[in-house]
């Protein structure tokens, strides 16, 4: 059968993704790897004064920070564009005149803007890896020259100190979690965009959504702990949650700084919360754009 009348056809779906994705690199979005590489470099100047153990506490909160932000900001402006852009340049007619479901429209968006936010933290991620194991490896140098008449095992000890506070795997479980809140993001934009008139009114939204989901799960602790709260504001703290989602779960830069190992169980509850806001901000957006007229 024809796949252009198939009920579902995944080819479609990643023709329109590999459509999005060379749109929004043509839109010049990886400038935003130049800043954080200028993040990294500048931040480098200020880490003489610090012992090994507090620059590499500060270089990854810098570029885990930076990281976090890019990411969630490239998430959200590149998806508030698509579905107004293609209106604007009457795209979307002919696509879904060519009887592709508009579900699998959105579906390609949304796959295009996630190779595209997987490309931009696979990049970040490896500027990050490669400048921190460039510093490592001098200061393990520095310790061999300044331990050279040390005993063996005072010296193994300092070596150990050193790639602990250095390169290790929670980074890039810390990496991960970062590109999944950046998802969950691309998703909830994606959901705006369909009953939003303007990108810059998506871009609006989200920019509100992003600072109570940071602050929701700080106003719910204090909110809980007060002893008058009552049914109804324990409601509206559940339909908050429900609605906006908890974006400082997705936050473990501090522990990993801190050098805690991130338990295996809070990665996965991570995920499956990540994913479950994905499905349910990409259902939504489905619903919704069914019914708009075009």
């Amino acid at each position: 059968m024809d796949s252009s009348h198939r009920l579902f056809s995944f080819q479609r779906i990643l023709a329109i993704a590999a459509n999005t994705l060379t749109e929004l690199t043509r839109q010049k979005v990886f400038y935003v790897l130049l800043i954080f590489a200028l993040v990294l470099i500048g931040s480098s100047v200020f880490m003489a004064r610090f012992s090994f153990q507090q620059e590499f506490q500060i270089m990854k909160d810098i570029s885990l920070g930076a990281m976090s932000i890019f990411s969630s900001l490239l998430a959200i402006v590149a998806t508030a564009r698509l579905i107004p852009q293609d209106v604007d340049d009457r795209t979307i007619y002919t696509i879904l005149a060519k009887a592709v479901p508009r579900f699998e429209y959105l579906l390609g968006k949304l796959l295009g803007v996630l190779l595209l936010l997987a490309i931009s933290v696979v990049l970040m991620s490896a500027l990050f890896i490669v400048v921190l194991y460039v510093r490592e490896q001098t200061v393990v140098s520095e310790t061999l020259r300044q331990m050279s008449r040390a005993p063996r095992e005072q010296m193994d000890n300092a070596l150990n100190a050193v790639r602990a506070a250095g390169l290790n795997i929670d980074i890039l479980a810390g990496v991960a979690v970062i590109y999944l809140k950046a998802c969950l993001l691309a998703a909830l934009t994606l959901f705006v965009s369909t009953f939003a008139t303007t990108n810059i009114f998506t871009v609006v939204v989200m920019v509100f959504v992003y600072f109570i989901g940071h602050l929701q799960s700080t106003a719910r602790e204090y909110w809980l702990e007060q002893q008058t709260t009552g049914w109804l504001t324990r409601a509206f703290l559940a339909l908050v949650a429900l609605i906006f989602p908890d974006l400082q779960a997705f936050n473990l830069v501090d522990e990993i700084v801190a050098g805690v190992a991130i338990p295996l169980a809070l990665l996965a509850n991570t995920a499956l919360l990540g994913i479950f806001y994905i499905g349910i901000y990409t259902l939504a957006a489905t619903f919704v754009f069914y019914g708009k007229e075009l």
